[in-house]
This record gives structure tokens, C-alpha cells and sequence, in this order.
């Protein structure tokens, strides 16, 4: 029972750390169980500066234009994800859709 104990104690540091250092990273903490042990954290997406990729854009004779279009609509996408503990004390992350 002791040693069950021990596994519960040293798993919440594990799941601790994780989200520690995804907020770290950058992202930021929407709904925490500390009884299941997960957590699901977003990260806002980049703000385009549509201006400068339009002078760009000009400058490189529409070359540019591939590269504004994965910054318009990939890069400025919100990122969630899920951490983590499962039921044999293994710390796991998943990427969740975001519609």
C-alpha cells in the first residue's frame, strides 16, 4: 500500500513538471484534474503582420506568396494539448483538434 503511495506522489511530480514546462513554452493552463492527472493547455497563434508580407510579397515578385499563406493560415492557428498521466504511472502528450 505504501509503495502505491510512493507511485501517486512521484507520478504528481512527473504530471507537475510537464505542465510546468509546457507553460514554460509558452502556453497556458485552461482545465487541470489533479485525480485523473490531465491537463489540457493552449498556445494562441501568431499574429500576421499582413502589411510587411505584402511589401515582401512585392519586393520578391509574388514569390513570397506560399510563405504568407502558411503564415495566414497554419502558423496563426491556436495549438491545444492534452498531457497527461495514464493508469500504469506513463506520462504521455497528445495534440488535440482545434476547429
Amino acid at each position: 500500500m505504501k509503495s502505491n503511495q510512493l507511485n501517486q506522489e512521484q507520478s504528481m511530480q512527473v504530471f507537475s513538471k510537464m505542465i510546468s514546462n509546457k507553460v514554460s513554452n509558452g502556453f497556458t493552463l485552461e482545465e487541470r484534474n489533479d485525480k485523473l492527472l490531465f491537463a489540457v493547455l493552449s498556445k494562441g497563434g501568431k499574429v500576421v503582420n499582413h502589411s510587411l508580407n505584402f511589401m515582401i510579397f512585392c519586393l520578391t515578385l509574388g514569390l513570397w506568396s506560399f510563405a504568407w499563406l502558411y503564415l495566414t493560415f497554419e502558423a496563426s492557428k491556436q495549438k491545444k494539448v492534452l498531457v497527461a498521466i495514464d493508469e500504469e504511472g506513463i506520462p504521455f502528450e497528445e495534440r488535440c483538434l482545434v476547429a
